[in-house]
Parts: structure tokens; sequence; C-alpha cells
């Protein structure tokens, strides 16, 4: 067996051990969440009967043992049923699905937005340092990194939705549109800007300080000052050789920080009433539907054990010394 086949071997084991371990932990921590979600399921209904109530506990396998329970949820995940939404009488996998899409758009426009833009102003303010607009970067990244993604979307709603009314505030489609694809992507991209500005400009703060810290670090190596002693051009310098190796540490955190932009993304879905998982995160919580919870708990995971094996493979991308299991 290659060494490749055995690093991809090990990756394999450790995502299922990694699952089995958040699997379980996500239903212990949802048990133990105070209410009862048999009480929230009469209460759509209108009824608090006894009877009525242990017929649901009955059919959701709510009197069941809790050991029982979890090994029950266990071998349902194992067979991809999450269960049934208690809101929705869906399966909880087609819910989820439904709502993927979103979020996926939200998170990766904002995540493109906050790459972009930060590593692009943190090469030109490392290659220049002392000037004004370096130290207005300064400024504006700890600005945006203080600021609460709440309170700027809001602020972003009032500036360009309530007193310019250049960009629509709510949602991800105009329902009175009646034009054709072409037109009903710019119509989403439309009701994207907002949402997506919002969740970046706190990421952008992070990688445009992250880019010029990398940046001033590599710019002062001895392969860039032989380069340069070989006449190499400056754009060739920093843009082949510097950046390059500059970017290795700015991926470990783009892929580190996938977890926390889906946790800024239920704020920024909830304040811009975004149909994403996130804001339905936040409703299937004030609705005790367990069975959601558990499954939106478990794709997050999965989204951001994905994004780590994705930043290995954009590593080795980057800088083909690093291999599969660590040998370099």
């Amino acid at each position: 067996m290659t060494a490749l086949a055995r690093g991809i071997g090990l990756r394999l084991v450790q995502v299922f051990g990694l699952l089995l371990a958040v699997v379980i932990l996500n239903f212990i921590l949802i048990q133990m969440a105070p209410g009862d979600a048999a009480l929230v399921l009469a209460s759509q209904t209108g009824s608090g009967d006894p009877e009525y109530l242990a017929r649901l506990r009955a059919d959701y396998g709510l009197d069941r043992p809790l050991v029982v329970q979890l090994l029950t949820y266990i071998w349902n995940v194992v067979q991809l049923d999450l269960g049934e939404s208690f809101h929705y009488q869906r399966p909880v996998l087609d819910v989820i699905l439904g709502r993927m899409w979103p979020t996926l758009l939200l998170a990766g426009s904002a995540l493109a937005l906050a790459l972009t833009v930060g590593v692009l102003l943190g090469v030109y303010t490392a290659r220049r340092p002392e000037s004004p607009f370096s130290h207005g970067v300064t400024i504006m990244s700890l600005v945006g990194y203080a600021l609460p993604v709440f309170w700027t979307g809001i602020m972003l709603i009032i500036l360009f939705a309530s007193k310019f009314q250049i960009l629509p505030v709510s949602g991800m489609e105009d329902l009175r549109y009646k034009g054709g694809w072409f037109g009903e992507r710019l119509d989403n991209l439309e009701h994207l800007v907002l949402p997506a500005v919002t969740l970046a400009i706190i990421y952008l703060a992070y990688y445009s300080r992250l880019a010029r810290a990398s940046m001033l670090e590599v710019l002062e190596s001895d392969y860039i000052r032989t380069a340069r002693a070989k006449g190499a051009n400056e754009r060739t310098v920093v843009y082949k050789h510097a950046l390059r190796n500059a970017l290795i540490p700015i991926v470990t955190f783009a892929g580190l920080q996938f977890g926390a932009l889906f946790s800024g993304a239920v704020l920024v879905e909830t304040v811009f009433n975004w149909p994403g998982l996130g804001r339905m995160a936040f409703e299937s919580i004030l609705r005790r539907d367990t069975p959601l919870m558990l499954g939106l708990l478990l794709v997050s995971a999965a989204m951001v054990i994905v994004a780590n094996l994705i930043t290995d493979l954009v590593y080795r991308l980057i800088d083909p010394r690093i291999r599969v299991g660590g040998s370099r």
C-alpha cells in the first residue's frame, strides 16, 4: 500500500470517528436542553391531553430509554435517515437539502469576496507598509473586526435599502419578478449583495491583516533577496515567489474559520430573511424541532470536515512538498 493510499485511509477513519463523536455529543446536548418536545408538538394542535402527549411520545420514540434512543438514532444516521421534522412533517434530510443551496451560495460568496479583497489589500499594504493607504487599511480592518455582524447588516439595510433604495433588503428573490432564467439570476445576485458583503466584512479584516503579516515575513526571506539579486522584476518576485508561500497560513485560517462562517450566516440570514440553513436553525430552536436541530448540527459538522479536507488539497496545490499523511 502506497503512502498516499495509507494517508487517504487514515483520513477516512478519522472522518468517520469524528462524525460519530459529533452525533453522540449533539444528541446528548439536545436531550439535556430544557423543554419537552412532546409539549411543543401538542401546542401546535392546541391539545394538552395526557393521552395525546403519551401517544406523541410513543410515535416519535420519546418514551424509550435515552440509551435506546441514542443507539437507534446512530443506526438511522448510518443509513442516512435523520428522522422526520416535527414542524415540516417531512424527512429531515429532504428539508435540509432544500435549504442548503442558499447557504452555500451566501457563505461561498462571502468567503470568495473576503479572501480576494483581503489578500489583495494585504499584498499591497505589505509592499508599502508605511504609506497612508496602508495605515488606513489597518484602521478599517480593526473597525470591521470589531463591528457585530448583525449591526453591520442593519446599517447596510438602512443605507442601501432604505435611504438610497438601490438594493433589495429581504429574501433571495422578488416573487413579483416575471423575467427569464438570466433575469432571475440577476435578481438573485441583487438580493445576495447585502448579505454577502455583511458576512464578508469581518473576515475581510482577518484576511487583510493576515496577508499583510505573512507577506512582510516572506518578503524578508533569503530566497526573495536572491530572486531580486538575479534581476527578477518586482511583479514576478511578489506574485510568483512571495505570494505562493504567503498563502499557506491564509488557506489554513480559511479552512479553520469555515465553521465560524456558518455561525455568522445564522445572524445574517435572520437579519436579511435569507432562506438558508442558518435561518432554519434559528427557527428550529424556537420550535424545539429536535430531529431538525440534530440534522442541522450534523450537516454543519460535515461541511466543516469537508472544508478541512479541501484545505489539505489546496495545500498540495500551493506547496507540492506537502504530502497526504504529513510526509514531506
